[in-house]
């Protein structure tokens, strides 16, 4: 599966579009991660424990979408686009959000 955020694929054309195709995910940071988070805000540096969880959303997202387009029958999706929101009481879930074209090349 070739995935790509821009709207064509270089040097390949695109025989059919299967349609849009979108993966979701909605995860939770643990207590234990707000409270080092929480530290790291405080005395400044990079939170890795966030870090993990975004990326795996992320991934979790992507997933799902390409999941999505070889059940259409797609071989690449084109025009990927990522959103990332808070949600939930505090903003204490992280909810990544994929979308594409899912084509045949």
């Amino acid at each position: 599966m070739i995935l790509s955020t821009t709207p064509t694929i270089e040097g390949r054309a695109i025989r059919e579009y299967k349609g849009v195709v979108t993966g979701e995910t909605i995860i939770g940071a643990n207590v234990i991660k707000d409270f080092m988070a929480g530290l790291t805000d405080f005395f400044g540096g990079r939170s890795s424990s966030y870090e993990k969880v975004l990326i795996e959303a992320k991934d979790t997202a992507i997933q799902e979408m390409m999941q999505r387009a070889q059940a259409m029958g797609a071989n690449a999706v084109v025009g990927i686009d990522i959103d990332y929101e808070t949600i939930g009481a505090n903003g204490s879930m992280l909810m990544v959000a994929t979308s594409g074209t899912a084509v045949v090349i």
